[in-house]
C-alpha cells in the first residue's frame, strides 16, 4: 500500500517565530507576565441537547444524536453520533477527533457527518476537560488522557447495536492526528486510521516548530512551568494563558489562517478553546517528556492514511510520521492546500479517498 506523493514544501522561514499560543503556553507568557486568572473567560462543560449547534449545515441524509460515555479515568465525554438515514443491518463505524483545542461542533463534526453520508456510523467527540465533556479544571490536555479518550470512543461505538465492532476505524485531525496514532498503536480493536493535517503535539510543545527550541530554551521553559505550579498551588486554581488565535499584526500566514477559522463566523464556536478561551499555563508539562509516536510501527499490519496540504506549515509532522511508520501506509499530499484548508474546505478534503480507504480496510 506504500505510496508517497511529493511536492515542494513551504514552511515559514523565520524559525524564531513560533505559533504564539504554543510559545506562550511553554513559558513565553510567563516571561512576558501575560496571564489571566482562572475561570475568567474559560469555556465550561455545558448540558447537551439535541438542538443543532454546529458551524456547518445539518445534512438531511444523516440522523444526529448527542451522546455521553465515560473513559477509563471516569471522565464523562460528550459526543455527536451520526447515523446514515438509510442504514440497514450492522455497519462499519468511525471515531473522529480534533483539531487540538477545537470541539466536535467544528471540523471533527464536519468530517463525521460527511462520512456518515457515505454510509458509516460516526462519532465526533470532545476531549476530556474541553467542550461539553467533563473534567476539572477546564482547558487542560494530556497525551495520555486524550489518547485514552480515543479508545473510550471505540468502547462506545462497539456497544452501538448497529455497529459491527470488528469494523471500526479512526480519523484524527490536526493535533488529534497524533493522539489517534498513539491510541491505535495500543488499541488493537481499530482496523484502520486516517491522520489528516496532523500535528505531533508532544514534539511541537517540547521542541517548538521545526525542532528549533534549544536545550537551553527548553530548560528555561521547564523552570518557568515548574515555578508556575507553586503559583497555581497557592491560588488553588490554575492560571490561564492569553486568549488563543488573536492577531496583533505581522504574524506569519499560518497564524492568520488559524484566526480566520476559529475567530470568524467560518468556524467560531463558543465552547472551543481555540475560539473563545485559552489553555492553562502549565498545560505543556505532560507533553514535554512523552513522544507519542514512539510506537507508531506497532500500528502495522493495520493501514495508515496520512493526508496533508502541500503548503501546510505542519507538513513535516506527517512526513516524519510516515517515514517512521511500517507498511501498509500512504501519504497523500493535497496540491496547493494549507493546514487549515483541511479543516473545512469540502472541495479539497479528499472524502472520496477516505471512503475508499475505509471501505477497503473495514470490509
Amino acid at each position: 500500500m506504500s505510496n508517497k506523493h511529493t511536492a515542494d514544501r513551504q514552511i515559514p522561514s523565520n524559525l524564531a517565530v513560533q505559533r504564539r499560543s504554543i510559545l506562550k503556553a511553554t513559558g513565553a507568557a510567563l516571561a512576558a507576565g501575560v496571564a489571566v486568572s482562572a475561570g475568567s473567560s474559560q469555556t465550561q462543560a455545558q448540558t447537551s441537547s439535541d438542538s443543532w449547534d454546529k458551524v456547518f449545515p445539518k445534512s438531511a441524509k444523516v440522523a444526529h444524536q448527542k451522546v455521553r460515555f465515560k473513559n477509563r479515568y471516569g471522565i464523562t465525554l460528550a459526543g455527536d453520533l451520526y447515523t446514515p438515514s438509510d442504514l440497514k443491518g450492522k455497519t462499519a463505524a468511525l471515531a473522529v477527533c480534533g483539531p487540538f483545542g477545537a470541539v466536535k461542533e467544528q471540523s471533527s463534526g464536519l468530517y463525521a457527518q460527511t462520512m456518515a453520508e457515505r454510509g458509516f456510523i460516526t462519532l465526533a467527540f470532545d476531549g476530556s476537560y474541553t467542550g461539553e465533556s467533563g473534567g476539572e479544571p477546564r482547558n487542560v490536555a494530556s497525551p495520555d488522557i486524550n489518547s485514552e479518550d480515543v479508545s473510550a470512543a471505540i468502547d462506545y461505538l462497539g456497544l452501538v447495536p448497529a455497529v459491527d465492532r470488528n469494523r471500526i476505524g479512526v480519523i484524527g485531525i490536526c493535533g488529534w492526528g497524533g493522539m489517534a496514532l498513539n491510541a491505535v498503536a495500543v488499541d488493537k480493536r481499530v482496523k484502520a486510521v486516517v491522520a489528516s493535517t496532523m500535528y505531533d503535539m508532544t514534539r511541537v510543545m517540547s521542541k517548538g516548530y521545526n525542532d528549533s527550541v534549544t536545550l537551553e530554551q527548553r530548560t528555561s521553559n521547564l523552570k518557568a512551568l515548574s515555578n508556575q505550579r507553586w503559583v497555581d498551588a497557592e491560588k488553588g486554581a490554575p492560571v490561564y494563558g492569553p486568549p488563543m488565535n488573536e492577531l496583533k499584526g505581522g504574524e506569519p500566514q499560518f497564524l492568520v489562517d488559524y484566526h480566520d477559522y476559529y475567530k470568524t463566523p467560518r468556524g467560531f464556536h463558543p465552547r472551543s478553546v481555540n475560539s473563545n478561551g485559552s489553555w492553562t499555563i502549565t498545560n505543556p508539562l505532560s507533553f514535554m517528556n512523552m513522544p507519542i509516536l514512539s510506537y507508531i510501527k506497532e500500528i502495522s499490519p493495520r493501514p495508515i492514511l496520512f493526508i496533508h496540504g502541500e503548503k501546510a506549515h505542519s507538513r513535516y509532522f506527517a512526513e516524519t510520521a510516515y517515514a517512521a511508520a511500517s507498511e501498509p501506509k500512504e501519504l497523500m499530499i493535497i496540491k496547493g492546500a494549507t493546514h487549515v484548508d483541511l479543516y473545512d474546505q469540502t472541495a479539497i478534503i479528499p472524502f472520496d479517498k477516505m471512503e475508499a480507504f475505509f471501505r477497503q480496510n473495514l470490509a
